[in-house]
């Protein structure tokens, strides 16, 4: 199955969009890739709906805020609209799609109805990008949620000119090649209609402005670097790809602009006694031919410290017990998983002339001779798909 792409990257709008940008995003992408446009092109389709998907992610407050603490991860149980058809997208997000033609979808402002007028810029600001980084955790550090400092390297607002990129005084002028719209405009006709290409203006990089007499301490950008330690607080039971954005956290914006978000991507590291399987955790127990028969009590090391495990006698190798609760908890339902223990049985290699002597006579004895000396083998995977499911 293919890795589903950001929400915002498919959009291609920033983590701190508004709803209204979200919305305007996924117009214009339903514009660009609506089938009727498209004829036959399967990929554009696919696009379609994906773009349909993130709008439904986005555009809700609370699916939003689950997606920007946990990435696709949070998203897991919740109920996707199945698009099975192309009309089935109008039909589900028809309050942005009326009135604009096309069955009452949005291109009548692309084929001839209405035209919208662009807003003109009114900042020379621009948001700082995002920052990405790794966090690696135990699992122990998973099974409780933990909190951490780590070191980043960022851009920050310039205090010599307060990150507006210009000596004190100075300020700033007209672009004299956009005049001030930050956007250079070309008009084409079309059978469909007039097209308008909008595209930024190189010179002041869409700003609209240009300065007088540049920041001697930044340059004119508005932000210099710095090294900062940020403090990320993690939810207990989250797994590697999992991620959390802190707001504004990321590089300070050129010119005054607000600063991008800082997205820390966990890591989950190896543990020397337990897998994970899920929510569950796996630790495999050697023990001792007496204890096997025997039963007994053992003494069993967990994620949070060590517990008693009672052992009932007669235990074979591939036996599985569970310890209820003791595993992980779901990132979602805080519902806590269990710590499953496979058994082993340790077989010496060597042993004492009275220790042979005494395994001569229990393998002459009736009790320890199998009933069946050859029986089909049992995957231990068999074990945990009858527990797991």
């Amino acid at each position: 199955m293919a890795t589903k792409r950001d929400y915002y990257e498919v959009l291609g709008v920033p983590r701190n969009a508004t709803q209204e940008e979200i919305k305007k995003a996924y117009r214009r992408l339903a514009m660009q890739y609506h089938p009727d446009r498209n004829p036959g092109d399967k990929e554009a389709e696919e696009k379609f709906k994906e773009a349909a998907e993130a709008y439904e992610v986005l555009s809700d407050p609370e699916k939003r805020r689950r997606y920007d603490q946990f990435g696709h991860a949070g998203m897991q149980g919740t109920d996707f609209r199945e698009y099975t058809d192309i009309n089935d997208i109008f039909n589900a997000f028809r309050d942005i799609f009326s009135g604009t033609g096309f069955g009452g979808s949005i291109f009548d402002d692309f084929f001839g109805g209405s035209t919208s007028t662009r807003s003109r810029r009114t900042s020379t600001s621009q948001r700082g990008s995002d920052l990405r980084v790794k966090i690696k955790l135990t699992l122990e550090e998973i099974a409780t949620g933990v909190s951490k400092k780590i070191k980043i390297k960022r851009f920050k607002k310039c205090s010599s000119c307060g990150g507006t990129g210009a000596e004190s005084g100075s300020g700033h002028r007209t672009c004299p090649v956009c005049n001030g719209t930050g956007e250079i405009r070309q008009v084409s006709r079309s059978v469909f209609g007039q097209f308008v290409n909008i595209t930024t203006c190189n010179n002041c990089g869409g700003e609209g402005k240009v300065i007088s007499n540049p920041c001697k301490i930044c340059g004119g950008e508005g932000r210099v670097q710095e090294e900062a330690t940020v403090t990320v607080d993690i939810p207990a039971g989250v797994s590697t790809g999992n991620y959390l954005t802190l707001r504004g956290e990321g590089n300070a914006g050129r010119r005054g602009g607000p600063s991008g978000d800082l997205i820390v991507v966990v890591e989950e590291l190896p543990h020397e006694l337990f897998q994970r399987q899920g929510d569950d955790i796996v630790f495999e127990l050697n023990l001792s031919i007496p204890e096997a028969v025997l039963g007994g009590e053992v003494e069993v090391p967990t994620l949070t410290g060590k517990a008693k495990l009672k052992l009932e006698p007669g235990l074979s190798p591939g036996k599985i017990l569970r310890m209820k609760g003791k595993g992980l908890p779901n990132i979602n339902t805080k519902k806590q998983g269990d710590q499953l223990i496979v058994v082993n049985i340790y077989v010496p290699q060597k042993i004492s002339p009275q220790e042979r002597e005494l395994m001569q006579t229990l393998m002459n004895s009736p009790n320890f001779k199998p009933k069946e000396r050859t029986k089909k083998s049992k995957n231990i995977f068999e074990h945990f798909k009858d527990i797991w499911n």
